[in-house]
């Protein structure tokens, strides 16, 4: 007769649910003292983080918020939004942090969708939550967190709940850092709506936790990192990395607003060891001024998201002894979920042929379950590098769906996997390298051109800041490449001077058949807008068919 395993039963001493809620307790249990935040001449201890989160947490739940709730934010990257990480899913709500580039109807439509019950709002992006105020039909409560160093202070509403209220709110014990359920909604994130209206991706405890995690064993973290938040907190709750680093027991320094010369000078001030941004972030540090440019001592360990970025920009890196680790993810799969992890022979490779290597998505984070590339026939693609398909993904850390989208969520989820609307290749060495997204690819002539592929090759180009390649509408050949192209401060270029370089580098068919130079269009994460840059192509294949 087989034994009985199942007869061993979950309890409260063998089961708890997964919460990364209770990073902050252990590490203020452990680590009071220790610096937690640092925020121009603010630093709390985590001790002081902890208290501040409990007082905010009972603010909430004065204020008769509670499960399945929202409370939105519309701040930088300063302490308060810190904060709300633990603070709003300790009082059981689902934290809402907004874009702070968005405009006032996305915010608006964003507030009604989400049915927000209480927005938190630093006081300089006062003016485009009154406008959006002005448009929705949700009225929340308005908490403004008045930052001293903040450059603009518009004037204040008639009504509204100071953010020190929230700290003065008596709490009575610390059973906020548990839940019920770790299936619970943790945190809602909306898509960039560059298609349409944003999507409300949700989050729950378990993947945060498991993405926490995830993060620390993947980007092989230290014990008492610190770490300067480059990144966005709205974009995927800033990666994680405010849970992440919480459970390393580390020191976050909150940056209000990015400049390149304001990163060099914090990375020197405070020993920063590791951050993170897109690779715009990564280009703006490689051209910054030379006087602004500090070369460390020690090695700085740097993830970078987002497009693939260019192999010539991972190469300026290294002379500042910045370590990049280049990482792939998607709002559905909480940020990243797939690294290029350093293979021990890489060191011996030429400084090029390491970029190279390193400009690939990789392979999946450790918290990762699955991701494969499947081409048009349902099929897993051969390792060759060249056969293209749609990216895959299945784990802990893919969303619970899409807020009051049960269509979109079924979509997403119709294969078993995520859907990421991600092209790419797997390469004989097992990692993917992203090509487009499947919208992006153009289609000339019955061909099928990745624009990824002609942007690396103008990226080469020395007078090359940055490059984003779109369809442009065309009566012959259907699409045909469209480059849109920033150049470095004091340099130049011609049109016809692109061109013949990209003609040297890869298939005619494939090269631009029209550059555009200027300033590119940007999202808050240092994205490229292409909706934008493809509008414009649309109009100016107008003006010339």
């Amino acid at each position: 007769m087989p034994l009985d395993f199942e007869n061993l039963k979950k309890n409260n001493a063998n089961y708890v649910n997964l919460t990364p809620l209770s990073f902050l307790n252990r590490t203020a249990d452990i680590y009071p003292e220790r610096t937690a935040v640092i925020y121009n001449d603010v630093n709390y201890n985590w001790e002081q983080i902890r208290k501040r989160c409990l007082s905010i947490a009972a603010f909430l739940k004065s204020r008769g918020i509670g499960k399945n709730d929202t409370v939105s934010l519309l701040t930088f990257n300063t302490p308060e939004m810190f904060e709300a990480h633990y603070a709003v899913p300790m009082s059981g709500a689902v934290l809402n942090t907004i874009n702070t580039r968005l405009d006032a109807n996305t915010i608006g439509y964003i507030i009604d969708h989400s049915e927000c019950k209480i927005f938190i709002v630093d006081r300089e992006l006062w003016p485009v939550l009154q406008k959006a105020l002005s448009i929705s039909k949700t009225k929340p409560e308005i908490v403004i967190v008045d930052d001293p160093s903040a450059k603009n202070k518009p004037e204040l509403p008639n009504k509204f709940t100071p953010y020190q209220d929230l700290l003065n709110c008596d709490y009575k014990s610390k059973s906020f850092f548990t839940v019920d359920d770790e299936w619970q909604a943790l945190s809602l994130n909306y898509t960039s709506g560059t298609t349409g209206r944003p999507k409300g991706v949700v989050y729950h405890h378990r993947g945060s936790y498991l993405m926490s995690m995830g993060t620390a064993a993947s980007w092989g973290l230290p014990m008492h990192p610190k770490y300067l938040y480059t990144v966005p907190m709205f974009h995927c709750n800033g990666w994680g990395h405010v849970w992440t680093i919480t459970l390393m027991a580390g020191t976050t320094v909150c940056l209000r607003a990015f400049a390149p010369d304001e990163v060099f000078k914090l990375i020197k001030k405070h020993n920063i060891t590791h951050f993170g941004g897109a690779p715009i972030v990564l280009n703006m540090l490689a051209t910054a001024p030379e006087e602004s440019q500090i070369i460390f001592d020690n090695n700085v360990e740097v993830m970078t998201a987002g497009a693939p970025p260019a192999a010539s920009v991972l190469e300026e890196m290294s002379k500042f002894n910045f370590n990049v680790t280049h990482v792939y993810g998607l709002t559905e799969t909480y940020g990243h979920i797939l690294q290029s992890a350093q293979q021990d022979d890489w060191s011996k490779k030429t400084i090029t042929e390491q970029a190279r290597l390193k400009s690939r998505q990789g392979v999946r984070f450790s918290m990762t379950e699955e991701v494969k590339v499947i081409d048009d026939n349902g099929l897993s693609v051969p390792h060759d590098g060249i056969t293209m398909g749609e990216i895959f993904i299945r784990g802990n850390t893919v969303m619970k769906g899409y807020l009051k989208d049960h269509k979109a969520t079924e979509q997403a989820f119709k294969s078993g996997y995520f859907g990421s609307g991600d092209l790419g290749v797997i390469h004989s060495d097992g990692y993917i390298e992203l090509k487009d997204r499947a919208k992006d690819i153009i289609i000339s002539g019955g061909e099928n051109i990745s624009s990824v592929e002609i942007e690396k090759v103008i990226y080469q180009y020395p007078s090359v800041k940055e490059v984003a390649v779109v369809a442009m509408p065309d009566k012959k050949w259907g699409e045909v490449p469209c480059a849109f192209v920033e150049l470095k401060l004091g340099q130049d270029a011609k049109e016809i001077e692109i061109i013949n370089f990209c003609l040297d580098k890869m298939a005619r068919f494939k090269r631009p058949k029209k550059v555009v130079f200027g300033e590119l269009p940007l999202t808050a994460t240092g994205k490229i807008q292409k909706k934008v840059l493809r509008d414009r192509a649309g109009k100016m294949a107008k003006n010339l068919n």
